[in-house]
């Protein structure tokens, strides 16, 4: 599967709460940790077992030199990792007490990913991963081009922005958290899992699946195959930093190595939840065996 996505810095502070508009608040010492929803996904699906090839760009400078090294240490091609002049990617990121996190990205190199620097054997891809913190015309053309030489196109429309018609119709699976959906649609987002049912329904295409991801409150998904919904697991949360990350990783993981897709969201709920009971982004991310003991497999 190829991942093409952002790889950013995440500069991590606690916090007792969020501040409010003009106002201070003291945290713990920042501490800095590998990210960005590309470079996580990436490596939630190579740390399950999937052959990933992650395609990013980084900065010449220390934090692209300390981002290129973390995912050296992962299972996982980095020959399309490309480094440019412009300053690595970066993410603000405050946790209050109880795990709730407000995020704040400067895309930085992540901006310099063009179409035209994509990878020439693109059509050759089996499973292709897209997010929204690189450029949309460039998510489009890949998921296009990638479509065309008959890959499975999944895409995390995080953070939310319109989808160009191009780009909705060369999706196989969408997948986006209960506040994403409500942008998406111009509405309100869910309170429980029926009106997300009705969301996801109203987001599909002909041909696609819909994965919306509802926290506390589990999974559901609407396709051409039906619908359904999975219940959260219960767990202890101490970060939720990457949690969809690592549910959207492990999601194309299970259905790249064949599982039903309702198996696979329920792999993919558990590995989110996991997670949760973890600080930082890919310090995080569960290995095979311990999503394995997690969810009794």
């Amino acid at each position: 599967m190829r991942v093409i996505g952002s790889i950013n810095m995440d500069v991590v502070v606690e916090v007792e709460r969020a501040p409010g508009a003009g106002e201070t608040v003291l945290g713990s010492d920042y501490r800095l940790h590998p990210g960005g929803k590309g470079a996580n996904q990436a490596v939630a699906a190579a740390r399950l077992g999937a052959p990933v090839d992650m395609v990013g760009c980084l900065g010449r400078d220390a934090y692209g030199d300390a981002l290129f090294k973390a995912l050296r240490r992962e299972a996982m091609a980095l020959d399309h990792v490309q480094r440019v002049a412009t300053p690595s990617g970066a993410a603000f990121i405050t946790v209050e007490r109880g795990g709730q996190n407000r995020i704040v990205v400067a895309p930085g190199a992540n901006a310099q990913l063009s179409a035209e620097r994509l990878p020439a054997d693109l059509e050759r891809t089996d499973w292709l991963l897209l997010q929204l913190e690189v450029p949309l015309p460039t998510v489009t053309a890949a998921a296009a081009r990638a479509r065309a030489g008959g890959a499975k196109v999944v895409l995390n429309a995080a953070p939310a922005a319109p989808l160009p018609a191009e780009l909705a119709e060369a999706v196989d699976y969408l997948v986006v958290n209960e506040t994403e959906a409500g942008a998406l649609l111009g509405v309100e987002a869910p309170a429980h899992a029926e009106q997300a049912l009705q969301l996801a329904a109203r987001l599909r295409t002909v041909r696609s699946t819909v994965v919306l991801t509802l926290g506390a409150q589990g999974s559901v998904w609407s396709g051409p195959a039906g619908q359904g919904h999975v219940a959260a697991l219960p767990v202890e949360v101490v970060d939720t930093t990457a949690c969809g990350d690592a549910y959207v990783g492990a999601l194309v993981w299970a259905l790249g190595a064949g599982q039903p897709l309702a198996r696979a969201i329920e792999l993919a709920n558990a590995n989110g939840a996991l997670t949760a009971t973890r600080e930082g982004a890919q310090p995080s991310l569960p290995t095979f065996h311990e999503l394995r003991r997690f969810a009794a497999f």
